[in-house]
């Protein structure tokens, strides 16, 4: 286990970490440069040795609630790759994926048509619902509740297989 002077020694070497001094002899160390709401990377590392590194958007970690990895008795090389990994996770957005559409919907192809006998073709491809007019493209839709509410707005009504 590292002794606080040393884990201190440790975090001070990442440049993008800034420390802040808290409470009884705490320390924090924040990422200003996080793309999310999160900055604080290290929280309370206390003179004990004990403190808490950020993983909360890591996997392969066993973190607690708030997504915070207790450092006690991690070494330096531990330590290190911690730290790398939670500032990594930080400066990059993933997309959020879509929202899956119901177990009870099926994913077959589906047929809406209009009073004007007009088709308009849906499918379910790559997480995502297609409207195809013939071979074209016609609308792309993350959620099957847009495809249903872009169809009733256009007068599309879907057939029963």
């Amino acid at each position: 286990m590292l002794t606080f002077d040393e884990k201190l020694a440790v975090i001070e070497s990442f440049p993008e970490l800034t420390r802040t001094d808290v409470s009884l002899g705490r320390v924090n160390f924040q990422f200003e440069n996080s793309l999310y709401d999160r900055k604080n990377v290290v929280y309370h590392l206390h003179p004990n040795g004990n403190g808490f590194v950020y993983a909360g958007l890591l996997r392969n970690f066993s973190q607690d609630d708030k997504g915070m990895i207790n450092i006690r008795d991690y070494n330096e090389l531990q330590l290190r790759t911690l730290l790398r990994q939670s500032i990594d996770s930080l400066s990059v957005r993933e997309e959020e994926p879509a929202p899956k559409p119901s177990r009870n919907r099926k994913k077959k192809d589906q047929l809406w048509t209009n009073e004007e006998n007009q088709s308009l073709t849906v499918k379910w491809e790559d997480d995502m619902w297609y409207v195809y007019s013939g071979l074209n493209l016609e609308m792309a839709f993350e959620a099957y509740g847009e495809v249903e509410e872009y169809m009733k707005e256009e007068g599309f009504r879907r057939e029963q297989n």
